[in-house]
């Protein structure tokens, strides 16, 4: 019994819509010819699959979108959710027009070809039309938002805000006075409960309001978080006006009692505490330290078993304002030193200003007892005046240590009668009658002059 065996021959013709001549005509592009009829088979049929797969995903965002026209954002939205890349260059929001060819004669099997049809531009039209002129390249410029304090007037600065009349109505009075009320509540408002809660206690804890009697423990407690405690700058303010108005309120009382005296060396300790503080941001309202500090240091009549070590506290406040902050502000120092060497020099001041006036340069440095000691005859105008005479000799010792064994000049030798000449002239007889005893001492003070 014989058998015949079939011959199976791979059928050249696709069932689907998408034809394997299509995909031929795609290799031929890529240039890979010669594509055998069973891949191209194959990859017609996986292109179909796919794009039912497309259209079936698409078809679902027009149905969720109440629609019954399939647009090319849903066919968007199906890519991505097919984890596709999205077609560049279609949007629903620009429709693209497309044209029939006309039929080539030469080719009347070929079905009808459509194409996307250029717009045309008019030349002279665009001729006519006004050029567009390109914005300029992002550009970098530099202005100053403050100079000593004050805001320039240019354009790159927001307007100043005008000042009220003076000579306003009474109206214009109570809605001052209403604007400000208003002001003070919203500031009140910008603290939250526990700064305010914080405040009150540590005012009470550092100055007890009233007859009370201030608990050394908690008072120190008090200033080593003023000391060290991050988070108080919204508080800053609130403290440096309290501190000012108590200086105000201490000096301008007059009393001679211990317990001013107290009060005043407590408010210096919390100015020393704030600028020890490395977290707060004291430069803008340095304005408001440097008067109560500069109060303290020269007023006239302090508590006397307090004086000494006031205007000491004082003055080493001051040197720490001038390390600190004289490389932002270059004529802070100045500035200080103009006043103090007002207040040494000045006829009409009283002893304690003028002591003041030398415990401030001391604790500036030895370049501020140069110009007020010598160089402005600080030491030659006070004399023998009793109660500064012994700040003198300290001033006299910052610019240069007297020896542990002195030896007088010899005024037989010209240059020692030099010297002692030079003392008088410098600083006048009393002071040079005490450096004549010791010679290094009073070549070191001549030496800075």
């Amino acid at each position: 019994m014989s058998t015949k065996q079939k011959s199976t021959k791979p059928s050249t013709s696709s069932t689907g819509l998408y034809k394997a001549d299509s995909v031929k005509d795609a290799a031929d592009s890529l240039g890979i010819t010669n594509l055998p009829e069973q891949v191209a088979s194959a990859l017609a049929s996986d292109v179909e699959y796919r794009i039912h797969q497309v259209i079936e995903e698409a078809s679902r965002f027009m149905r969720h979108a109440r629609r019954t026209t399939l647009t090319t954002a849903d066919i968007d939205r199906a890519l991505r959710v097919l984890n596709i890349e999205p077609l560049y260059g279609h949007s629903a929001y620009t429709n693209t027009v497309f044209r029939r060819a006309l039929p080539y004669p030469q080719m009347a099997t070929v079905g009808p070809v459509y194409f996307v049809e250029d717009e045309e531009v008019d030349f002279e039209r665009v001729l006519r039309e006004e050029k567009l002129v390109l914005p300029p390249s992002v550009r970098w410029t530099a202005h100053w938002l403050a100079v000593e304090g004050v805001q320039p007037l240019i354009p790159e600065n927001p307007p100043a805000v005008p000042r009220d009349d003076p000579s306003m109505t009474a109206s214009g009075a109570l809605a001052s006075d209403k604007r400000a009320g208003q002001q003070a509540a919203l500031v009140k408002q910008v603290l939250s409960r526990e700064l305010q809660l914080y405040y009150a206690r540590l005012t009470a804890s550092i100055l007890p309001s009233g007859s009370g009697t201030a608990d050394p423990t908690k008072r120190t407690a008090a200033l080593a978080s003023l000391r060290h405690d991050a988070g108080l700058q919204p508080l800053l303010p609130y403290l440096v006006r309290w501190v000012g108005e108590g200086v105000v309120n201490v000096l301008h009382d007059g009393a001679q009692d211990d317990a001013s005296g107290r009060t005043l060396e407590v408010l210096l300790d919390v100015i020393s505490a704030l600028l020890e503080n490395a977290t707060l941001f004291v430069e803008p309202y340095l304005h408001q330290i440097l008067p109560p500090v500069l109060s303290v240091l020269l007023h006239s009549s302090l508590p006397p078993m307090h004086s000494t070590h006031l205007r000491t506290s004082a003055a080493s406040a001051l040197a720490r304002i001038l390390t600190q902050h004289s490389a932002t502000y270059p004529s802070l120092a100045p500035r200080i030193m103009k006043t103090l060497l007002l207040a040494l020099l000045a006829s009409e001041r009283g002893p304690g200003t003028r002591l003041g006036a030398l415990r401030g340069l001391i604790g500036v440095g030895k370049e501020a007892v140069r110009k007020g000691i010598l160089d402005a005859g600080g030491a030659k105008a006070l004399g023998a005046e009793p109660g500064v005479a012994g700040a003198v000799f300290e001033a006299l010792a910052v610019l240069h240590p007297p020896s542990e064994h002195p030896v007088p000049l010899d005024f037989g030798n010209p240059e020692d009668a030099q010297i002692a000449e030079r003392l008088r002239d410098v600083l006048g007889d009393f002071f040079a009658e005490r450096l004549v005893s010791d010679a290094v001492w009073a070549r070191g003070v001549l030496a800075e002059s």
